[in-house]
């Protein structure tokens, strides 16, 4: 800041040291400032602006810094527990609890929502509170959203004081997923337009004095005194009104910045697409895999199988709900998946089939055996529009596109892929059954208003790792990324006994008779028996642990045991 005084000009600024030797510190700005020939007392209060200044201005460095990376996409919220309590009594209008909605969706998207990162709940009152969402229920955003959307308001009375109550004794308990690590803060976010019929003061202050930290927003006719009884210290921060429901989303940027903390690791932003591990370098990242996985060329995906041949087969909702803009999206998101596929003529080969009221094949198993020729195919999917007959296009996958006839390949891992954005119009559950009985791996895919118990009827075991959900076509792109198709080979644990040699004793050599009236014996030797496996008393098969091969039996003749040991 430049001071003028008498013709004179001097830089002044307040020292960065407390100390005042040399004529820094406050006692050393006094000096100079009486230097210029000004009074102690107007020098005393010249300075004390000049430092409430360079306050403020820090403080505005900060905001400016978490609003510049939110708009980067450099935000990182450290992990909370937040609740949303939410007033729905009956002066809340149904158009304007969709907008709180709203307001909580875009506060949820600037967050990262995960189990070991931000958890959201949310509370409904009226005359009564509901739990609608627990802090454990949703462990992905899309899934949180989607059960925001369906929240519906309880319209009747107000009663804040036993929300808040709710939320301290329930909603903030490790029963209902809070966590009690004390590096995990707790939030509580009120929506409220009216003066409670109960007492507040009381209950808010037992939860703050619980460590909840709360934001009170009010709308419309409601009650400031109850807002500053409800909230935390500082109130400016904590204390926000607007005349409508309609002016609510203005608080967005609000929360999303309150949540920020600027980071500029994209590994820790999560701004990055490997599937194990992501390491940071200056300014960017790269990716690694788990012991026992290779990095596969797209340098971002991991397998444990190399050359696996694999048929895959894409069926893909083609009804009018899915709109031509959005179905163009689709076929974007199919050839993301494909450029992560060994496509070639020993290895994967790809089908697609698109349904609506009816089933039609695009083009079967093994017709592009090329990457470019098969994305070209995709892209010249023309939208079928009309119904949803999901069960329908199920039952085709089974019976024709993985039907040797089609271009399936025998003795090939079989994967579909199955894309809908709404309820089935008839029955899946026979058909998912059969496909799954028929050991193929079935992905389910689901956008918007797709149905959750159809998806998990479709999706494979473990269900959480071929179930995928997002509300909106344009975030496809993230399901892609998760989507792994990793199928190895089975290996035949007789071809990998080295040499087929056989390691036997006397115990592990049992005589077993050729036929009825015969006296030639043929006897029963292990080879090279699987780890964790043992021989049973009979000899005739290993015991096993789960998840290991069958143990390798090499059959001989032989007149007598002593012939059997020589051999």
């Amino acid at each position: 800041m430049v001071l003028e005084k008498k013709g004179f000009s001097e830089q002044v600024s307040p020292s960065p040291q407390n100390g005042t030797s040399g004529g820094d510190g406050f006692e050393g700005g006094v000096s100079k400032l009486k230097s210029l020939g000004l009074t102690p007392h107007y020098s005393m209060a010249l300075l004390g602006f000049v430092m409430l200044l360079c306050i403020l201005g820090a403080q505005a460095t900060v905001d400016l810094r978490n609003a510049a990376a939110m708009a980067a996409g450099l935000c990182s919220t450290k992990p909370t527990d937040v609740v949303f309590i939410i007033d729905s009594s009956r002066s809340v209008r149904p158009s304007e609890f969709e907008q709180v909605k709203v307001f909580m969706t875009k506060v949820i998207d600037g967050l990262n929502i995960g189990p070991d990162a931000t958890r959201v709940g949310v509370v409904n009152y009226a005359s009564r509170v509901k739990n609608e969402v627990s802090l454990k229920s949703h462990k992905t955003k899309a899934a949180l959203v989607k059960a925001v959307s369906k929240i519906e308001p309880l319209s009747t009375g107000t009663m804040t004081g036993l929300a808040i109550q709710f939320a301290m004794n329930v909603a903030f308990t490790e029963a209902e997923g809070a966590r009690k690590s004390p590096g995990i803060s707790k939030v509580a976010i009120i929506v409220t337009d009216g003066r409670p019929q109960d007492n507040i003061r009381d209950i808010a202050v037992r939860a703050r004095e619980a460590g909840i930290e709360i934001f009170a927003i009010g709308v419309g006719r409601v009650d400031m005194t109850t807002l500053r009884q409800m909230a935390s210290e500082p109130l400016e921060d904590h204390v926000d009104y607007v005349e409508s429901y309609s002016l609510i989303e203005k608080l967005t940027k609000k929360f999303q910045e309150a949540f920020c903390a600027v980071v500029s690791d994209l590994c820790v932003t999560g701004d990055h697409d490997c599937e194990h591990i992501c390491i940071s370098t200056p300014g960017s990242f790269k990716c690694a895999c788990r012991e026992g996985f290779t990095l596969q060329g797209d340098g971002r995906s991991c397998s444990a199988c190399s050359n696996a041949a694999t048929d895959v087969v894409f069926v893909i909702d083609g009804s009018k709900s899915v709109r031509p803009e959005n179905f163009e999206l689709v076929k974007k998101w199919i050839n993301q998946i494909i450029d992560k596929l060994d496509v070639s003529e020993t290895n994967t080969h790809v089908g697609l089939v698109q349904y609506s009221s009816t089933v039609k094949q695009e083009f079967p198993l093994g017709r592009y055996n090329d990457k470019k020729t098969l994305k070209d195919a995709v892209k010249k999917m023309d939208y079928m529009e009309r119904g949803t007959m999901t069960g329908q296009a199920i039952s085709f996958l089974v019976e024709s596109s993985f039907n040797p006839n089609q271009g399936a390949r025998p003795g090939v891992e079989k994967v579909g892929i199955v894309f809908t954005d709404g309820r089935s119009q008839d029955y899946i559950g026979d058909a998912a059954k059969k496909a799954k009985d028929n050991g193929f791996k079935m992905y389910a895919v689901g956008v918007g208003n797709a149905v959750e118990d159809e998806l998990r009827q479709i999706a494979s075991e473990p269900v959480a790792d071929h179930y995928f959900y997002t509300a909106d076509f344009k975030t496809m792109n993230q399901i892609a990324k998760k989507l792994q198709i990793n199928v190895c080979q089975e290996e035949d644990p007789c071809e990998s006994v080295p040499n087929r040699q056989v390691m036997f004793d006397v115990s592990t050599v049992y005589p077993v008779t050729a036929g009825a009236g015969s006296s030639d014996l043929r006897y029963r030797r292990v080879a090279s028996c699987c780890a964790g496996e043992v021989m049973q008393e009979s000899g005739a098969v290993c015991s096993r642990t789960p998840r290991l091969p069958r143990c390798c039996f090499l059959l001989f003749r032989s007149q007598t045991h002593t012939g059997a040991m020589k051999s």
